[in-house]
């Protein structure tokens, strides 16, 4: 999942924003193939807790080091916690999404994400939508069903999941406008670290004191916390990565660039587990990705109008 925080003063730089932003885009995906490699011995309610936690704890680290520990909270406790919240509810969905699934088909579900945060905001922030982006909402919601119809069949409403992250982050960005950023990335990382370390411990003991599901807590060993560890490292870093990319470059820019994720899940889902999507989830992707970037477009020329 990834965050953005408020822009400083940094000289635009397109290049160096590329860059940036390409690199976030290749390595987040690489968390998610640990987390499915992990996911064979622990549940992923457990690895997602430890994806936090270690996330909490490589930003308090970086904070003692810098030596400035910022508030718990920052200047917008319920705000900056909400939104760790509902990060670590939409990476628990994915982390189990992965479980059952290939990460580049999870991801590719994943990027309906434009079309539900459009309809989201003109829901509730009324923002106008022309027949334009309505037909691209469409188009990406079709290429999702092409991929979904056969892991419906094949592994049941677990398939559904990569669409309840979309919602759930969409639900994230929607507060980000509702509530613009305030606080440093520092701040933030550790306001969501700690959010969603007590939230998903918090969900981690009750599953495991109940026998809800089959949730079992197991004692990571030294291999395990190490892989966790990288986790939470990867999350830090990706966050920091697209956050200097947005202070060099515009959204219209780094925008499609967010589709590389799919490039790197493919590439090292199939190194590591042999998965690789078959033609017509290739058809699937190429709708969702084509959407997404026409409602980018439309997004840029309906901002270009209204300044």
């Amino acid at each position: 999942m990834r965050q953005r925080s408020p822009a400083i003063d940094v000289s635009e730089n397109p290049l160096q924003a590329i860059l940036l932003m390409s690199g976030a885009m290749l390595i987040v995906p690489v968390m998610d193939i640990i987390a499915k490699y992990l996911s064979l011995s622990i549940h992923p309610l457990e690895v997602t807790f430890g994806r936090f936690v270690f996330q909490f704890l490589v930003s308090l680290v970086f904070a003692l080091i810098l030596l400035r520990l910022p508030r718990p909270g920052g200047q917008q406790p319920f705000v900056n916690f909400l939104r760790g919240i509902l990060l670590a509810s939409a990476s628990l969905c994915f982390f189990i999404a992965v479980k059952y699934m290939s990460v580049a088909t999870a991801i590719s579900i994943f990027f309906v994400e434009p079309m539900i945060l459009t309809i989201l905001a003109a829901l509730i922030l009324k923002e106008p939508v022309g027949p334009r982006r309505i037909g691209g909402i469409a188009l990406g919601l079709a290429g999702a069903l092409i991929i979904l119809r056969p892991n419906l069949a094949e592994i049941g409403l677990v398939s559904l999941l990569p669409v309840a992250t979309a919602v759930l982050f969409s639900f994230y960005l929607l507060l980000n406008r509702l509530y613009p950023v305030r606080d440093d990335l520092l701040t933030i990382q550790l306001s969501a670290g700690l959010a969603g370390s007590l939230y998903l411990g918090a969900i981690l003991i009750v599953a495991t004191t109940f026998d809800v599901g089959d949730v079992v807590f197991v004692w990571p060993n030294a291999w395990q916390a190490g892989l966790l560890a990288l986790i939470g490292l990867i999350s830090f870093c990706a966050h920091g990565l697209v956050v200097a990319a947005f202070q060099r470059g515009s959204a219209s820019l780094l925008a499609p660039l967010q589709y590389l994720e799919i490039v790197s899940a493919t590439l090292f889902g199939f190194l590591v587990f042999a998965d690789f999507p078959d033609l017509l989830t290739w058809v699937g992707i190429g709708l969702i990705v084509g959407s997404g970037l026409y409602i980018t477009h439309r997004e840029r020329v309906r901002k270009q109008a209204a300044g």
